[in-house]
């Protein structure tokens, strides 16, 4: 009875022992096909880590194209995204605008959200640009742009920041660039071009023909052509960092090569960062920024070419190592970029030197010009109002010199350690003598230069006519003064015939 109770024990202690043998079997393998998934908790998120290994940027299309097909799940698609658009554009209506830059290959339209307290109209405000999606397969960025939409819808009377930021700024968010590269689940557009290499580059001259260009990079370019926007960043994915001019270096190596306006990015830059839950806490990229050449050189990008052509100053920003992460982890990437793209944006007015130019001669608002000293750049006034805004990094103190054609250039030092500074310029007309005639160099004033050109008339070639002119009438006058003193004469004479009375 005994021996067959120890037997008995014995099969159920190997029984026991093959069944978790089996069970550990069977999870190892589950997890190593995948099958197992564990939800991340905000607190244990870290797909967005600095570990370079996990950056992909140039990766093969064939292989993103197969690990994208199941990650594209939950996403929004084009159809999706433009429904969005427009649901924002008609609950928010009081303080938003939708229209459209242009189209993809493909005819999809490139929408754009415009968020301010007076939508479409030109104030004396400055404009910011979120962008999207310029790469099919990051994704991330068309949802983050919809996210802020909405969150400025819902709070603009609520949260001070968005106050500040619908009263004080024209916010413009193309959530996608690239909706053709996205439904291909592609880096390209549907010509398979990298609309970040399809730009004027000021290192390689190629593709100097706009009308070749793609129809996306073309949209871009007549935007800035029709709203002088101020600053802008575009939202990329594949790091954690943020990249800032030049992009290129002269001689295409892999070195630091800052553009004159190196500090202020490098301000700009580090207020997207630290504002970030962990960018800037990088061991890749000091203080999560980077200059683009030093990084890695490339040419034809959009960044250094807005700050070249259009005045604007842009930010190329890696929001996520993992290019087209799990949707369900968008809500995450949202928190973790919020403070960091309402900053950037309300930075445009809590920094730099803002004002207008004027002409003394009769108050109207003058295009004219602002530099400072020791920065090689210019930031061109408005037409209408004559209103600029210079992002400078704050300092002890910059010389700001405001010039116009045709007008006496001033100029002014200011300090910047605390908050931004308005500062208008009055410029005089500049005048030269020509003659004894003053002439304004600048303004032209018809009635004034009829009776200049008579007097370079008759100073001119036409001096012996004026002067038998003159003789003849200096003649006629004394013919005239002579018949009226006989008169004169004649009329005492009768007058003394008459009787005079006497008292």
């Amino acid at each position: 009875m005994s021996s067959i109770s120890s037997s008995m024990s014995m099969d159920m202690k190997l029984n026991l022992f093959f069944f978790l043998v089996l069970f550990a079997s069977t999870i190892s393998s589950s997890l190593a096909k995948g099958s197992l998934q564990q939800t991340l908790l905000p607190s244990e998120f870290n797909d967005c880590s600095n570990a370079s290994q996990a950056r992909h940027l140039l990766e093969d299309e064939s292989q993103a194209q197969k690990s994208s097909v199941d990650l594209a799940q939950g996403y929004m698609s084009n159809d999706d995204l433009e429904w969005a658009i427009q649901e924002i554009g008609q609950r928010c209506s009081n303080i938003s605008r939708i229209y459209s830059i242009g189209k993809s290959v493909n005819g999809f339209p490139l929408w754009v959200i415009e968020i301010s307290d007076k939508p479409g109209e030109e104030e004396t405000e400055p404009a910011f640009k979120f962008i999207g999606n310029v790469h099919g397969d990051e994704p991330v960025g068309r949802e983050l742009l919809i996210f802020l939409a909405n969150w400025l819808c819902d709070n603009h009377l609520k949260d001070p920041l968005a106050t500040l930021i619908v009263e004080n700024v024209h916010l413009h968010l193309l959530p996608s660039m690239n909706p053709d590269g996205f439904s291909l689940k592609k880096r390209g557009n549907a010509n398979n071009i990298d609309l970040n290499r399809d730009f004027p580059d000021q290192f390689i001259f190629f593709n100097d023909d706009e009308d070749s260009r793609q129809p996306e990079t073309r949209a871009i370019m007549n935007w800035l052509r029709d709203i002088r926007f101020t600053a802008s960043a575009t939202l990329h994915g594949g790091a954690l960092v943020a990249n800032y001019p030049w992009d290129g270096s002269d001689d295409k190596r892999t070195k630091y090569y800052g553009c004159p306006d190196d500090d202020a990015f490098r301000f700009m830059s580090s207020i997207y960062s630290h504002s970030h839950y962990n960018m800037s806490s990088s061991k890749e990229f000091l203080g999560g920024i980077t200059n683009g050449a030093a990084w890695y050189p490339l040419y034809g990008g959009m960044q250094d070419w807005n700050y070249i052509h259009a005045g604007c100053f842009e930010l190329t920003l890696e929001i996520c190592d993992n290019k087209w992460p799990s949707a369900a982890e968008l809500p995450i990437l949202w928190r973790y970029n919020k403070m960091s793209m309402l900053n950037l944006v309300a930075s445009l007015v809590k920094t730099g030197v803002h004002g207008r130019i004027y002409s003394s001669g009769d108050g109207r608002p003058l295009p004219g010009s602002i530099t400072v000293s020791g920065i090689n750049y210019t930031v061109r006034a408005g037409k209408t109002f004559g209103d600029y805004h210079r992002i400078l990094a704050p300092r002890d103190k910059y010389e700001v010199v405001a010039t116009m054609p045709g007008y006496k250039s001033k100029n002014t030092t200011i300090w910047l350690d605390e908050g931004p500074v308005t500062l208008d310029f009055v410029l005089d007309p500049e005048v030269s003598v020509k003659g004894s005639v003053l002439q304004n160099i600048y303004k032209c004033d018809c009635n004034n230069e009829s009776k200049q050109e008579f007097v370079h008339f008759l100073w001119g070639a036409h001096l012996e006519v004026f002067f038998v002119v003159i003789v003849i009438l200096g003649f006629l006058l004394l013919l005239f003064h002579r018949r009226a003193k006989v008169k004169i004469s004649t009329s005492r004479q009768s007058a003394g015939a008459k009787r005079t009375v006497e008292v």
